[in-house]
């Protein structure tokens, strides 16, 4: 078996022809090759479902067969098991691969493979050896994936480390982004290639569970928390770039916010310089977002009800109109923040930075996690005696205090009773679920300021208002409920 690791990027069409003049392989030509490549799978895409691609790669007069896992990418990197070996389209022989439970696995789905998608590009490829002991394999792909009658566009950078260290394959990528706009791409062709096949329309991607194994450093469980957030991310850039669907802005917010409460969470154990360097990069990227989703949820959940108690109210038409014209500013200045250099740039650096970090055994993260979780369980404790006067800005402090600790619980979940942790999670959901829609209603009534700047409806503020005061009415028995739950870290 190897070890595959590289660093996919995407760029535009019309940039491909910058990438040979480029300092760090002008001096050199390139070699091309011809590579047509036919993924298979059985009827039910079992081999998808377990994240495993199986192909025959034309290249030149060989057929090369290709086994690989196909794990998730957060940041364009890419560390994968691949086992290639000689043979025939047609006949599966996985005897080199020398994971017993995939050859198995692999060898019982051999009857029922069939092509399922093909990629066919010209690759141009030039070595690169900035230091002795490191040896770059840097890669331009340009062609098409073809499934059935459909087609999509291949242009991409893939730098290959071959040999040296991880550190150095992302200095070639930023190197190379630096003088070209490359974008980190989660998605491999494989999993394009799926989505191609399957004419899968895009969906919002919600947060995904955290690799949490024994024996894990708490900076490996933060990496892999980081990533996990990174990927959330990513899986939503394209539905926010190329739609005005308010889920796909919704959950590229939940993964910023996630990411940054996990840079809090282990600030004690991060390098000063890392945090500082990213964590306001990170802000401002989900303050870009943060309005566009203010908007979405004004229009969606709080006009619809007004609109349809009062329809054919003057001041109701009026604030129907502005804020839709609000809304079209917003999402256009979201959608510029997701294509920007600077958000490529901050994909890239952060994945090289969180790579980069250094490993300890101390603390374990069975000391870490609950004492962090117990700091962050007395904090909202302390704020929610602080909410009883019905001060919105308490009543917001207390709802990020409880996100937070909700987050470092799903980050740590794997290390504590899956019962005691489910009864004590949907505590804090159903009092985060009120927060969240009096944070709504709270936030509706500046909105409601800009959309008609000079006119007062009193209608509008009246209704609102009403709509605070039901939840007030339900918040001290929430808050009771949750605080007599025992925390799941603590035992007895």
């Amino acid at each position: 078996m190897a070890l595959e690791t590289e660093i996919k990027l995407s760029l535009p069409a019309n940039a491909a022809r910058r990438v040979p003049a480029h300092r760090l392989v002008a001096d050199s030509k390139p070699i091309r090759q011809r590579l047509i490549n036919t993924y298979y799978d059985t009827p039910d895409q079992s081999l998808q479902r377990r994240r495993i691609a199986v192909r025959y790669r034309h290249k030149g007069a060989l057929w090369l067969l290709t086994v690989k896992s196909d794990a998730p990418s957060p940041g364009g990197l890419a560390q994968r098991s691949e086992w290639e070996a000689p043979g025939q389209p047609g006949e599966f022989d996985f005897s080199h691969v020398d994971n017993p439970k995939i050859r198995r696995f692999l060898e019982a789905a051999t009857a029922d493979l069939a092509p399922v998608f093909t990629t066919d590009f010209t690759r141009s490829f030039w070595l690169l050896t900035p230091q002795e002991g490191t040896r770059i394999e840097l890669a331009l792909d340009r062609g098409k994936i073809v499934a059935g009658e459909r087609q999509e566009t291949i242009c991409e950078v893939e730098l290959e480390l071959l040999e040296g260290d991880v550190a150095d394959l992302f200095s070639a990528a930023i190197a190379l982004q630096a003088d070209l706009p490359l974008h980190p791409e989660a998605a491999s062709k494989a999993e394009r290639g799926y989505r191609l096949a399957r004419e899968a329309a895009l969906a919002p991607v919600k947060a995904a569970d955290v690799l949490l194994a024994p024996g894990m450093t708490s900076i490996a469980v933060f990496r892999s928390t980081a990533f996990s957030c990174l990927s959330q991310l990513q899986g939503n850039e394209r539905g926010v770039r190329e739609t005005d669907a308010p889920e796909f802005i919704h959950q590229a917010r939940v993964a910023i916010r996630r990411l940054r409460s996990a840079l809090r969470l282990w600030r004690p154990l991060l390098p000063e310089e890392y945090v500082s360097q990213f964590d306001p990069r990170w802000r401002t990227l989900a303050n870009q977002l943060g309005d566009t989703r203010n908007w979405d949820v004004f229009i969606t959940e709080m006009l619809p009800p007004i609109s349809q108690a009062f329809p054919d109210h003057t001041d109701v038409q009026r604030l129907v109109s502005q804020a839709s014209s609000h809304l079209t500013v917003c999402r256009k200045a979201a959608k510029t923040a997701m294509t920007a250099a600077s958000y490529s740039q901050l994909l890239l650096e952060f994945t090289a930075a969180t790579v980069a970090l250094v490993e300890n055994r101390k603390p374990p993260i069975t000391a870490f996690a609950p004492r962090s979780l117990n700091k962050r369980a007395k904090r909202v404790a302390a704020l929610a005696t602080e909410t009883k006067d019905s001060n919105p800005e308490a009543r917001h402090a207390l709802r990020i205090a409880l996100k937070r600790l909700r987050y470092a619980l799903e980050f740590f979940a794997p290390l504590f009773p899956a019962r005691r942790l489910q009864r004590y999670h949907q505590s804090a959901a159903g009092l985060l679920d009120l927060l969240g829609r009096m944070n709504d209603t709270a936030v509706a009534e500046q909105l409601l300021v800009q959309a008609v700047p000079g006119h007062h409806s009193d209608l509008v503020r009246g209704w609102l208002a009403g709509r605070n005061d039901l939840m007030l009415g339900q918040l001290d028995a929430l808050l009771a409920d949750f605080l007599s739950h025992q925390p799941p870290w603590e035992h007895g």
